[in-house]
């Protein structure tokens, strides 16, 4: 069964082409890794709550947009497998990919306030 990194990330409206730019280079590594898909959505109608919502799970600013995106991998492992190669990266950015190097492809967004995890689908409904 696949395995689905999920991300939600508050970004400056003003970057909107820098992120996807951005998310282009970068999302070509997560695919040479073995990603099966990579999505990222940009919000169109994102909702404020009354409790909690996405806005306030990421401390979205008056200027910025809310993104949600997503990497389907075919199995943990090769998630795994990928994230363990990135690690490597980061510790030794030598021999990191230059996709993935920030000071080349800086992140056009905060990425401390990024929400991120991977999930077991439970339920898939295919047309």
């Amino acid at each position: 069964m696949t395995y689905v990194d999920g991300f939600v990330i508050a970004c400056p409206r003003a970057n909107r082409d820098k992120f996807i730019a951005h998310a282009r280079l970068g999302d070509a590594v997560f695919m040479e890794l073995g990603a099966l898909r990579v999505v990222e959505c940009w919000g169109d109608d994102v909702q404020a709550g009354h409790t909690t919502d996405f806005r306030m799970a990421v401390k979205a600013e008056d200027d910025e947009e809310v993104l949600f995106s997503w990497i389907e991998w075919p199995d943990k492992a090769t998630r795994d497998a990928a994230f363990a190669t990135m690690t490597e990266w980061m510790e030794d950015p030598s021999k990191a990919d230059p996709r993935m190097d920030p000071a080349k492809n800086p992140m056009p967004f905060d990425g401390k306030r990024m929400i991120f995890g991977g999930f077991v689908p439970v339920v898939e409904l295919n047309k």
